[in-house]
């Protein structure tokens, strides 16, 4: 038997994250491993300060939940290094990015991550 395909869904604070999470739990299903969903935000972040991210934080834990996976919500002023410390501990497979308006920033986080985790594999989902 196979070890299990874990795939990890990094999300922000926008409803629209939905669609990544609806994507990676086909992905999941098709591959029979876990999901994950991790939102990592700075310290500094108020990210249940504004009425509207939290209520898209809570939209996006109830659409994990529907999938049976987690969201997972951690402050960290180093976003990238809490994300690879959290694939490394969840045996992650798969990291699912969204594209952004700032397509420049994201790219970046695609790219670092991948240099980051050589043995794991990074997508970025187009809009």
């Amino acid at each position: 038997m196979s070890a299990p395909f874990n795939i990890l869904v990094c999300v922000t604070q926008q409803k629209t994250c939905e669609r990544l999470i609806r994507k990676a739990a086909a992905l999941r299903d098709e591959k029979k491993g876990e999901l994950f969903v991790i939102h990592v935000a700075r310290n500094e972040w108020n990210f249940l300060g504004s009425k509207k991210e939290g209520e898209a934080l809570e939209y996006l834990f109830g659409i994990s939940k529907s999938f049976g996976a987690d969201l997972t919500v951690l402050k960290s002023d180093d976003i990238l290094g809490t994300i690879v410390e959290f694939v490394r501990k969840n045996n992650v497979n798969l990291v699912i990015l969204g594209e952004s308006k700032n397509q420049r920033r994201e790219i970046d986080y695609a790219e670092e991550l991948k240099k980051m985790l050589k043995n794991v594999e990074v997508s970025v989902v187009p809009q």
